[in-house]
């Protein structure tokens, strides 16, 4: 579960009763984390220190603090800030310049109480549907997150497969290098007899050689052939110096060091492609390679950025991916796409956007990105702020 789905979660589990709820005397549009500094029997001082007055003089409908802390539950501070309670649902704050203008801005009508205007109380309801919608998220987490142990395990085994093959080719490249190496001594020696005729055939020609230099002399390859056609596999006999053999084991031996995650559990997007279809373009992301986007009408690609790297805050690092050095823009810099991952049971885009020139944001859900969900009732059970 995300860090903010959490929070949010605990802050409506603060607008919840668990039974009868006693409501903390305190004045208007004060929250019930600052009722300390509001004594009714003591001068108040006011929440930047900048002075103290009567307490009489708070929510007189006249600023005496810098900061407004005087005026929790009017409109007197331009700087001030209203609490509303909002019991059912999730406590807020509001500029106090929305105190008593005719509209309500808190759900439980609290900030409207001097303004003629009949407000509903729609907290209750608010917080049942909200709830609701926790819930469906809360739910989506876990699925995700039993999706995501079924990737670790497969990326395990697969790992080991790869590595595996790895082994297995560099060893039979090893011993195909080898047993070449020991044939073209043995066709080496065979042709001795041949150059040595070819020699003795020059030097009688140039007077210098007065022996037999019958060029009769053949080489016997029969030892080279036989044993050349022993290895009867074709494919490996390409491998000795195929490029693109060595292209096979240096991408394997990349795969199999790539920063899939903690438990390489984004290995299986590797090699694989997602595209979003819009009005007007089809966007397409490779992930760990790159991001591209084509007029839907006809038209050439346009490359959006090339893997870069992870770039995720410091405690979730694997939640962004940062592609760059895409086609330059028109007078302006490479193109460049910042793809941001949220947990879900499907993988799949589901948002482009160009919020600055030349820099795209992508919206990406994957179970590989969900964390272990905290238990919905556990988060639930608190009490209400009133």
């Amino acid at each position: 579960m995300s860090c903010a789905l959490l929070l949010l979660l605990m802050s409506l589990a603060l607008a919840m009763p668990t039974g009868a709820a006693v409501e903390i005397q305190r004045p208007r549009g004060v929250p019930l984390s600052k009722r300390q500094f509001y004594e009714e029997n003591k001068p108040f001082t006011c929440l930047d220190g900048s002075s103290t007055i009567p307490f009489d003089r708070v929510n007189d409908d006249y600023c005496d603090c810098r900061d407004g802390s005087d005026e929790p539950g009017t409109a007197a501070c331009p700087n001030g800030s209203f609490h509303c309670t909002n019991a059912g649902f999730r406590p807020a704050f509001i500029p106090s310049s929305r105190i008593n203008d005719g509209i309500c801005d808190c759900c439980d009508t609290t900030d409207e109480y001097n303004s003629g205007v009949t407000c509903q109380n729609t907290c209750r309801e608010m917080g049942r549907k909200e709830r609701e919608s926790l819930q469906i998220m809360a739910e989506i987490t876990k699925e995700g997150f039993m999706l995501k142990q079924q990737l670790i395990h497969e990326a395990k085994r697969g790992q080991e497969d790869k590595q595996g093959k790895l082994t297995e080719l560099q060893g039979s490249k090893k011993g195909l290098e080898e047993k070449v190496e020991a044939l073209r001594t043995v066709k080496e020696t065979a042709e001795d007899p041949e150059k040595a005729a070819k020699e003795r055939h020059l030097k009688a020609w140039e007077g210098k050689y007065t022996g037999n230099h019958s060029l009769s002399d053949k080489v016997d390859t029969s030892t080279f052939e036989t044993v050349w056609s022993s290895i009867k596999d074709k494919y490996l006999q390409s491998l000795i110096c195929d490029p693109e053999f060595i292209w096979f084991c240096r991408n394997l031996e990349k795969e199999i060091g790539f920063d899939f995650g903690p438990s390489a559990e984004f290995a299986y997007l590797y090699s694989q492609c997602y595209e979003l279809s819009t009005s007007e373009y089809i966007y397409r992301l490779c992930p760990f390679n790159r991001v591209s986007q084509k007029p839907k009408f006809g038209g050439s690609e346009t490359n959006l950025g090339l893997w870069g790297q992870w770039a995720g805050p410091e405690d979730n690092l694997y939640s962004v991916m940062k592609y760059d050095h895409g086609q330059g823009c028109w007078q302006g810099p490479n193109r460049s796409t910042t793809v941001k991952l949220t947990c879900g049971k499907e993988t799949v885009v589901t948002s482009t956007s160009e919020p600055s020139r030349c820099e795209y944001l992508m919206e990406f859900t994957t179970p590989a990105v969900c964390q272990e969900p905290a238990s919905l009732d556990e988060v639930l059970h608190g009490h209400t702020e009133l």
